[in-house]
């Protein structure tokens, strides 16, 4: 396996739950935090940060309203969001066609 390939792999994207983070937000124009908490199997702390780590990079948006007099956090995957998604599942397909090719 070429470990510089692996090496490229976005880090942002990598990780466990922010992968699976993006992986239901680009399914969907948006997604609520109670949603996203429990599809993913996280405390609130735990995703809380991660989506912190996502916005911060440009990669999610984060907004906060009401519904009646509860709040609600509202998370939707950007276009640089989208388009870094597509490139990190790109790579992986490109790992996985050079191990195809080494048997």
């Amino acid at each position: 396996m070429d470990q510089h390939q692996i090496l490229q792999l976005d880090p942002i994207i990598h990780a466990p739950t922010r992968l699976a983070i993006l992986s239901i937000l680009i399914t969907v124009e948006n997604a609520n935090f109670t949603f996203l908490k429990e599809s993913i199997g996280v405390t609130d702390g735990n995703l809380s940060t991660h989506l912190t780590k996502l916005e911060s990079s440009g990669i999610v948006t984060i907004e906060k309203t009401f519904k009646g007099k509860k709040p609600q956090t509202i998370c939707a995957i950007t276009d640089k969001g989208r388009d870094a998604f597509k490139n990190y599942l790109d790579q992986l397909e490109q790992i996985v066609q050079s191990q195809k090719h080494k048997k």
